[in-house]
């Protein structure tokens, strides 16, 4: 995750090494999500953890470093999975990466009326002005976010956009995550 390129702030350095870290394994990908530490209590609690992830050398800041959570179940709804998440004290923040198809607010009056959950998702791959995209979203405890988009067919380091409120929805779910 060394080419990312230096941002403004921790998260936003965070969603976009996991953009690239992401974007890496190609398209087609599973959601991925990940738990976000701060780096320097990882190196003091955990050296030897810190070390295997390359982080020794680091220079001191105030990142946050990105570990990769176990396979989200296919089986179950993201939202609902999200809902039984609950994180450690360590955790600072958690991210999530996800691949949709979504369409230009001119479709939505295309929409036929009447359509399930089902037959609606098949409207929308059928369609041609569809876009994929790569979310990342990401939160911290404190409710602060930060998102980062990647469309196939502008798929570069360059292309990506980001943003605190890009995908509003998905960084309240993982926010809640952190409720008590």
């Amino acid at each position: 995750m060394s080419n990312t390129p230096m941002a403004a702030n921790p998260l936003t350095r965070a969603v976009l090494e996991i953009d690239e870290y992401v974007s890496g394994l190609g398209w087609d990908q599973p959601a991925r999500l990940f738990a976000l530490v701060d780096t320097a209590r990882l190196r003091a609690d955990q050296p030897s953890l810190a070390d295997r992830l390359g982080l020794a050398a680091e220079p001191e800041s105030s990142a946050l470093t990105p570990i990769e959570q176990d396979e989200i179940p296919t089986d179950q709804p993201l939202d609902e999975f999200l809902g039984t998440i609950a994180w450690p004290d360590a955790v600072a923040g958690c991210a999530l990466a996800v691949e949709r198809l979504m369409l230009p607010p001119s479709a939505e009056a295309q929409v036929p009326d009447g359509l399930d959950e089902g037959r609606l998702a098949r409207w929308v791959a059928e369609h041609p002005d569809r876009q994929e995209v790569r979310m990342t979203v990401a939160v911290l405890r404190d409710g602060t976010r930060e998102s980062a988009l990647r469309l196939r067919e502008k798929d570069a380091a360059t292309e990506v956009l980001t943003g605190s409120d890009l995908v509003p929805g998905l960084a309240r779910a993982l926010s809640a995550t952190f409720a008590d």
